[in-house]
């Protein structure tokens, strides 16, 4: 054979490699997604049976699949073709030949982040070329179509408002009877009526368009869309909920994007939506609430692996288009996160400390798995969801130098210098919020009682809300709340959380004596999951008036039968009801 000949025999035979690795990836991926659309398709008829434990299950179980889906794939790739581990000349042809098979794919973007996954697991490569991975997204999403349309359009018009929308109803199949239809339509207009002032001026362009599919979430389906009159557009929402009797009823009508961010909050568990194409879905999510960033849309309907890789880009596209730098973030800081943010980029990155001050007594591996235990359990709009990365790389020269000398002091275990880069081998990053302590001493220094009183009943109102979902924060204290840009309190601080039925909560039982009354260190024995809420006025709010606000409508906190009442009802299995809406929507039934 000429040497000619022989190099093109080794030319197609690499193409050939490169393409049945690009098809090992693919298929891994298509079965991921598979099982994805599975989920949601379970979740509709877990809500119809209302099995909620089961609906919480499967929460679970969908969050760790991607991960699973990703490992089978590489050990799969590496048992056929071990030379994609040891030849990295091979991934550029890999890469083009995976462009290729995503021609008509219905969810290439979540496919290339797929592909990237894979590629970092069989390169074990801290930095990677842009020819090896997919940096930035090789296939457009815009106008990207299914089999069949991602909404339905519907036009009052012809059939009269109150019919359109029980046709809206009746287009999801739920395989229940409805408790009153007729009322709730009649409230549903009511309440549409409302944000359509007369005189009304109805355009022939009336329209009203609602996805195809319901958003499931904990005990509710939501029905979500838009009414166009002209140059009008209403997002809205409408939840379907089920009475005792598994009957269906429509709770409320959310408007507007300030409603629907609150509803598809990062504080909130992700849906579970049937999507054959979700970029048109997200798409469609953006025109309702256009503040909201693409990364994070991505996450509320479950595909968090797809919004990390576009968080990652967008925060790599903003340090390119800022000359801040990174600080540490305000409030006090913690004794086992150093927590530092970019100000002109609205999240704050934490590093577990190498060392920490007593009476901190865990490690990082305890850490690590309360942020996982937060990930996987429903956070009912109460704790901060957090993004999860290793070996991030960011530029030196962004860096305070005292904060880059209290990373070297305190996190010198995770975090190397490469040149000109930063690379910190595990972060978390989280929405940045204004720390609870430090909103509460501006309105107490402004004089401001009112929102001081809504933002104190908002913070018992999260202790309450997560201990009703299981959780009991561990340390309550103010600087671990953060309040959001919609005045909802959340809890940001997960190292000392434990699940409800693992802490005992216990009454201080009298003194035996005068001795023991005037006693320094407690006269009680305390075991290690003992807890006393009596205890608790002493430090959840310090100032005397504040704490007088507080316990005016949270005084049950400090007594153990109201958290061994919480206690009662999680080991009864039962789901409490935590509504994404204010009680003032709620339609009356």
């Amino acid at each position: 054979m000429s040497e000619p000949a022989r190099i093109l025999q080794v030319h197609a035979a690499r193409a050939s490699l490169a393409q049945e690795v690009a098809r090992v990836i693919l298929a891994g991926f298509d079965r991921h997604y598979c099982l994805f659309r599975e989920a949601s398709v379970r979740a509709k008829l877990l809500y119809e049976r209302a099995d909620w434990a089961a609906m919480g299950e499967l929460a679970r179980e969908r969050i760790q699949m991607y991960d699973k889906r990703v490992q089978e794939a590489v050990d799969e790739l590496l048992a056929r073709f071990p030379e994609a581990e040891r030849e990295e000349s091979l991934w550029p042809a890999i890469k083009l030949a995976y462009i290729g098979l995503l021609h008509e794919h219905r969810q290439p973007e979540c496919a290339e982040t797929f592909y990237n996954s894979v590629a970092c697991h069989v390169l074990h490569r801290r930095y990677y070329h842009n020819e090896f991975i997919f940096w930035r997204p090789a296939v457009a999403t815009e106008h990207l179509e299914g089999e069949a349309p991602i909404y339905r359009c519907y036009y009052p018009l012809q059939r009269g408002l109150r019919q359109t929308l029980r046709e809206v109803a009746a287009s999801f199949h739920l395989a229940n009877p409805w408790e009153n239809l007729h009322r709730d339509l009649r409230s549903l207009v009511h309440a549409l009526r409302t944000h359509f002032p007369r005189p009304l001026r109805v355009r022939p362009d009336l329209q009203v368009q609602v996805l195809a599919s319901l958003f499931f979430r904990n005990k509710a389906a939501y029905i979500v869309g838009r009414i166009i009159n002209a140059q009008r557009e209403l997002p809205f929402v409408v939840p379907i909920l089920q009475n005792e009797r598994g009957e269906l009823y429509l709770d409320a009508l959310l408007v507007g994007e300030a409603q629907l961010l609150v509803l598809f909050s990062f504080a909130r568990a992700y849906f579970f939506v049937d999507m054959e194409v979700p970029a048109a879905y997200v798409s469609f999510l953006r025109w309702l609430m256009p503040k909201k960033p693409r990364a994070e849309m991505y996450n509320a309907v479950g595909l968090a692996k797809q919004g990390k890789t576009l968080f990652y880009r967008d925060l790599h596209y903003h340090l390119r288009h800022s000359s801040d730098r990174f600080v540490a973030a305000p409030g006090i800081k913690g004794m086992v996160m150093l927590v530092f943010t970019l100000p002109s980029f609205p999240y704050v990155f934490k590093v577990i400390r190498d060392r920490f001050a007593p009476p901190k007594d865990i490690d990082r591996q305890t850490v690590m798995d309360k942020y996982l235990m937060v990930k996987l359990h429903d956070r009912v709009g109460r704790m901060a969801d957090t993004l999860e990365y290793s070996l991030v790389a960011l530029p030196l020269e962004r860096f305070e130098p005292q904060l880059i000398d209290e990373l070297k002091r305190e996190c010198a275990s995770i975090i190397e210098f490469d040149g000109d880069s930063l690379v910190i081998g595990h972060v978390y990053i989280e929405r940045r919020m204004r720390p609870l302590n430090i909103h509460v001493e501006e309105l107490k220094r402004d004089g401001d009682e009112a929102r001081l009183r809504g933002v104190l009943l908002e913070y018992g109102d999260a202790i309450k809300e997560l201990a009703g979902a299981g959780i009991f924060p561990g340390d309550m204290l103010l600087k671990n709340f953060g309040v959001t840009r919609h005045n909802r309190v959340v809890f940001y601080d997960y190292d000392e959380i434990a699940t409800m039925t693992e802490v005992e909560f216990r009454s201080i039982p009298a003194p035996a004596d005068y001795a023991e009354e005037l006693a320094a260190e407690p006269y009680w024995s305390v075991g290690p999951h003992d807890v006393f809420p009596e205890q608790f006025e002493r430090f959840l709010v310090a100032d005397p008036r504040a704490r007088e606000i507080f316990l005016e409508h949270h005084a049950d906190l400090m007594d153990p039968a109201f958290w061994n009442g919480k206690q009662e009802r999680i080991r009864a299995g039962v789901l409490e009801d935590v509504f994404p809406y204010p009680e003032a929507l709620r339609f009356r039934r």
